[in-house]
C-alpha cells in the first residue's frame, strides 16, 4: 500500500497555485490543526460526468490519426467486462493512447480542458457548495480515482488544498502511462481518508461524492453525502443513513 499524501498546501487568495499530488510515496509529516475539513470527488460530483475519457479524445484529435490508438483498449475493455479492473482498463487506456505525449504538449491540453470542463460541464451547485466551504475557511481536499496529470490542475483553479489521486509513470518528460499507485476508488479512497483524518484533529468532516464506491468513505465522515446517485447508490445509501443530495 503506498501513502496516500506527501504533504499540504495552505490556500493563496483562495486560489491553490502548487496543488500536492498525494502519490508520491513518502511518508506525510503534519502540525496537527483542528478545522473543518471538506472532501470532494471529481467525476459526476463536481463534474456532469466522467473527465478522463474525454480528456483523452481531445489530446488525441490534436493528431488525428492517433484516433486509431483506441483500438488498442479493445482487448481491455472486453477484459473489464468479465473482471471489472477499472485500475487495468484505465492503465490500458493510458498506455495505448497517450504513452509518449510530451509532457508539455499534456499539460497544456489538460489546463485548458480543465478551464473548459469548469465552465461549462460542473454542476453549479457543486461549484456553489465548494466555494461555501473555501469562504468558510475549510480545509479542501479534492479525492480522486482520476489521474495526476491533470487532476491537480482542478484543484488548482477550484481552490482545494489536497490533491489525492491515481498516479500515472512517466518516462523523463514523456507519459509512459503505467498506474504508479493503487487506483484511488472505493476502498482504496477509505483508506486514504482514515489515512488522512489519523494526521488531523477535525472537529467537522464533510464528505461528497456520487458513485456506490463513494459510500466507502462518504460513511467514515461526520458530514457523509450522496449527490446525484444512481437509483443503485441511494438504496445503499439509505441503508447506511446517508443522506442524499441532487445537484444541478
Amino acid at each position: 500500500m503506498s501513502p496516500c499524501f506527501a504533504g499540504s498546501v495552505k490556500p493563496q487568495s483562495g486560489n491553490l497555485r502548487a496543488a500536492i499530488v498525494a502519490n508520491r510515496g513518502t511518508v506525510a509529516v503534519y502540525h496537527r490543526v483542528t478545522m473543518t475539513m471538506a472532501i470532494f470527488d471529481l467525476d459526476g460530483t463536481i463534474t456532469h460526468r466522467d473527465t478522463l475519457f474525454p480528456l483523452v479524445l481531445r489530446q488525441l484529435v490534436r493528431h488525428p490519426l492517433q484516433l486509431l490508438r483506441l483500438l488498442g483498449v479493445i482487448p481491455a475493455a472486453i477484459r473489464f467486462l468479465f473482471d471489472r479492473d477499472r485500475a487495468a482498463l484505465k492503465q490500458s487506456l493510458l498506455r495505448s493512447t497517450l504513452r509518449g505525449t510530451a509532457r508539455e504538449e499534456l499539460r497544456a491540453t489538460s489546463d485548458q480542458f480543465v478551464r473548459d470542463t469548469i465552465e461549462r460541464r460542473c454542476f453549479k451547485e457543486a461549484l456553489a457548495t465548494i466555494r461555501r466551504h473555501r469562504d468558510a475557511g475549510h480545509y479542501l481536499v479534492l479525492m480522486s480515482a482520476s489521474v495526476d496529470f491533470y487532476v491537480p490542475e482542478f484543484g488548482r483553479q477550484l481552490g482545494f488544498d489536497l490533491v489525492i489521486c491515481t498516479g500515472v509513470r512517466w518516462d523523463d518528460d514523456r507519459l509512459e502511462g503505467t498506474l504508479t499507485t493503487p487506483n484511488r476508488r472505493g476502498e482504496e479512497k477509505a483508506r486514504c481518508l482514515r489515512e488522512l483524518m489519523a494526521t488531523r484533529e477535525d472537529p467537522d468532516t464533510f464528505a461528497y461524492g456520487n458513485a456506490e464506491s463513494d459510500l466507502a468513505h462518504l460513511k467514515l465522515a461526520r458530514h457523509g453525502v450522496l449527490v446525484n446517485g444512481s437509483l443503485g447508490a441511494r438504496r445503499a445509501a439509505a441503508v447506511l443513513d446517508v443522506p442524499v443530495l441532487e445537484w444541478i
